[in-house]
């Protein structure tokens, strides 16, 4: 089984494999393969990247606050921030009494994502436009309650990455993390928009491989890797 997943969770899902006595769905419905945990949590009307894994030792290298991982985050916001608003965003936002850490937000183009099931709120009076956020802590609803502290209400949040994990392309569905090479293979979606790696090995229903740029310094041994999974094609393909 793998030990690592990385899901792009979808709207409506809950970061648990039990229900919460609400009506969201829960990951057990995603078909995702035992023995695995969320590492942390995403909330249920947010998107993008959750990191399960059976290596428990990952909740304190991606969320001890001591190591203050970067967690990246692309929010639809209400309206455009002027400077002074990213200046705000930045600098720290009152939040439970205490201040933010330091932050970094810009306006960035629309991501490639399609569009959210349900969509998010329209309104032809107030334009809305995208920001991406990079903290480094967790607190509940953070960047829902910063963009309204500053006056521009998140109407659809993705988390892009956590630490040197990143979303990238992956749509929907899961892929198996390699620590090591930074390799991920991705295969066809599922019935339930999910897709893993099987027993650490490409799935022979596999449509592409995605290079993920984690980590950039070890070349050679991503060559290895999508060498070696390239040639269990030509095989199989005779």
């Amino acid at each position: 089984m793998p030990s690592t997943l990385a899901l792009h969770k979808p709207y409506g899902v809950l970061s648990r494999f039990t229900p919460d006595g609400s009506a969201w769905r829960t990951l057990a419905e995603l078909g995702l393969p035992g023995g695995v945990w969320p590492i942390g949590r995403l909330d249920a009307d947010s998107e993008g990247l959750l990191i399960l894994s059976a290596d428990k030792s990952l909740v304190d290298r991606l969320l001890s606050p001591r190591r203050a991982h970067r967690k990246v985050y692309w929010a639809q916001v209400e309206r455009i921030p002027d400077a002074a608003a990213l200046a705000r965003l930045e600098a720290g936002v009152i939040l439970d009494g205490t201040l933010t850490r330091p932050a970094r937000a810009r306006l960035i183009e629309p991501p490639a994502v399609p569009p959210r099931d349900p969509p998010i709120r329209f309104r032809k009076t107030v334009p809305d436009c995208w920001l991406e956020l990079e903290l480094t802590e967790g607190r509940n609803r953070q960047v829902r309650r910063m963009t309204a502290a500053v006056g521009h209400p998140t109407l659809r949040l993705i988390r892009a990455a956590i630490g040197r994990f990143a979303l990238g392309d992956l749509t929907a569905g899961a892929v198996e993390l390699d620590h090591h090479s930074a390799v991920a293979v991705t295969l066809p979606l599922g019935q339930h928009g999910c897709v893993i790696v099987e027993g650490g090995k490409a799935h022979p229903a596999f449509q592409r491989i995605a290079v993920d740029a984690i980590q950039r310094s070890d070349i050679a041994q991503i060559d290895d890797v999508v060498g070696a999974v390239e040639g269990e094609r030509r095989h199989r393909d005779g």
